[in-house]
């Protein structure tokens, strides 16, 4: 029974590393995506500005 429970302890430990990593991917993939948002917001507001448009306008 005890080393069945080494043994789970081992892989429940291994899975959580696993998941660490996988969340820390997620979240460096999250900053990367809100920098390239607001790089995009930034390029529509120049263009906005530059065509003499509101904000939220089309056209």
């Amino acid at each position: 029974m005890r080393e069945r429970l080494q043994h789970r302890l081992v892989a429940l430990r291994d899975e959580y590393a696993a998941g660490q990593r996988a969340l820390a991917d997620l979240e460096q993939r999250q900053a990367a995506l809100h920098e390239t948002v607001l790089r995009i917001s930034g390029a529509i507001q120049v263009i906005e500005e530059e065509l003499g448009e509101q904000p939220g306008q089309s056209g």
